[in-house]
């Protein structure tokens, strides 16, 4: 959809008809095409028919209040950006929107430029991210490289993607396990379906159980309203079980049930459903090592590794270092803006010849933390070398420290948004933009580094 207002579609969600009357009248003046509901759940019904650029949600609602909402709309995959409006603002409440996809935050009282310009950028945001999902198709899928293993890799995924079979994906973390699990499905018949994904680590036993087969309402306390499962989300496409050594064993046995007999029951149901699903499992750990001690069911681990695929670390195929450099480079110039970075031959070679324990993850971090905080179009040896610690720090400068390793999250989360900032020559929104967060985000933290204006107060929309 395009940004343009009489073409975005906006939905409003509150339970109070006043509120989400007055939110709904001062964006239709603006031309935008505005659509209200009253509760979550009548909310996500809309949007599993409507496609909309925005939704805008209260968080204090009975029953399925505003940050569920946005875990539903994240976990269904729901290609829609999220305003959060709320009377109950705190640190800890902004931070969980955010971190369940939240574009961004409206504290009450608010007036109705605020809103506008929050709905506008927004819907610029969702038209960015739309163009780089377009791209991501071709680009953040490729296996880049062209050492043998990857070569040999490569060939795997075009032979088992065209089949049926389960397969299951090891290596260590970092290696990119869950790209060769995507590469599997788009090689496949089913690539025109769903991929889901379900990270297993993150989740209590209730919860995963829910998570993989759904539930029914008043199947356990919480369960508020029904919760469609992720074998039900991928039907006719592809379920991705990522790390699944950490499915405890009674639901190890829940799984296996499900790949055998093809048909899985939500919690609280009496009725069974069909999976026509593909699964893949993906894990870092070795599999038979965890059978032998017990911690996984054997029968489960033959029924997964029906097909293996084993991806390489990075450190066994060090002539794609420079390769993946120019991949990740590339995707960081064009997402930070600004001067083109370049990698001087001397930091290439320190990027060659360290040995990479956080595999293509850690390259990839390394390699946007260079571009962010470079000062000038041209990341040195001497930027990154501190970065990776002894293994990389030779010969450094008297004055430069050899470890970084003291440097605490927040300060390096300090020093990227800093420097961003001074590389958009302080400009809020483009710095947010930049950064991938939202721009009430980014204000909150400039004010506690003691660089941002103090916000006026602003006058209740309603």
């Amino acid at each position: 959809m395009s940004s343009g207002k009489s073409s975005s579609r906006i939905l409003v969600v509150d339970d109070h008809p006043r509120s989400r009357e007055s939110v709904a009248a001062a964006l239709r003046a603006s031309d935008y095409e505005v659509h209200a509901a009253a509760s979550a759940v009548e909310g996500l019904a809309y949007l599993r028919s409507h496609a909309c650029d925005v939704v805008i949600t209260d968080l204090q609602m009975p029953g399925m209040d505003g940050l569920e909402f946005i875990r539903e709309i994240a976990r269904l995959g729901l290609p829609t950006e999220v305003l959060m409006i709320t009377a109950h603002a705190s640190i800890a409440t902004a931070v969980e929107a955010m971190r369940y996809g939240a574009f961004d935050y409206l504290e009450k009282p608010f007036d109705i430029e605020r809103l506008e310009n929050a709905v506008a950028s927004a819907c610029a945001h969702r038209d960015v991210k739309a163009t780089d999902d377009d791209s991501a198709n071709e680009t953040e899928r490729v296996i880049v490289g062209n050492s043998p293993a990857i070569q040999a890799l490569r060939k795997q995924v075009a032979l088992i993607g065209r089949t049926d079979e389960t397969v299951l994906i090891c290596g260590e973390s970092g290696t990119g396990k869950e790209l060769v699990a995507r590469a599997l499905h788009d090689a496949s018949g089913r690539r025109g379906q769903q991929m889901v994904s379900l990270n297993c680590p993150v989740l209590s036993e209730q919860l995963t159980e829910s998570e993989l087969f759904g539930h029914r309402r008043g199947a356990f306390t919480g369960a508020e309203a029904d919760r469609v499962g992720r074998f039900e989300l991928a039907q006719g496409g592809t379920l991705l079980l990522d790390e699944i050594t950490e499915i405890n064993l009674g639901l190890q046995a829940k799984l296996l049930r499900v790949l055998q007999e093809r048909t899985f029951e939500p919690v609280g149901a009496s009725t069974s459903i069909e999976a026509d699903v593909r699964v893949l499992a993906s894990t870092n750990r070795n599999l038979q090592e965890e059978v032998e001690r017990g911690a996984f069911r054997e029968d489960l681990y033959y029924r997964l590794n029906v097909v293996p695929i084993e991806v390489p670390p990075l450190r066994h195929r060090c002539e794609d270092v420079p390769q993946l450099v120019r991949h990740f480079l590339a995707q960081a110039n064009q997402r930070l803006g600004g001067p083109e970075r370049c990698v001087a031959d001397d930091a290439l070679q320190v990027l060659v010849e360290y040995d990479w324990p956080g595999n293509v993850r850690e390259l990839q971090n390394v390699v946007t933390r260079a571009c962010v905080l470079a000062e000038g179009d041209t990341i040195a040896a001497s930027l990154i070398r501190p970065w990776l610690g002894a293994a990389a720090a030779s010969d450094p400068a008297p004055c430069e420290p050899t470890t970084e390793q003291d440097v605490t999250l927040a300060e390096m989360e300090r020093q990227v948004i800093l420097a961003t900032l001074k590389r958009h020559d302080g400009h809020r929104a483009r710095t947010a933009e930049a950064l991938g967060i939202g721009l009430r985000t980014l204000s909150g933290k400039l004010r506690s580094y003691g660089v941002a204006p103090r916000e006026k107060h602003l006058q209740d929309v309603a």
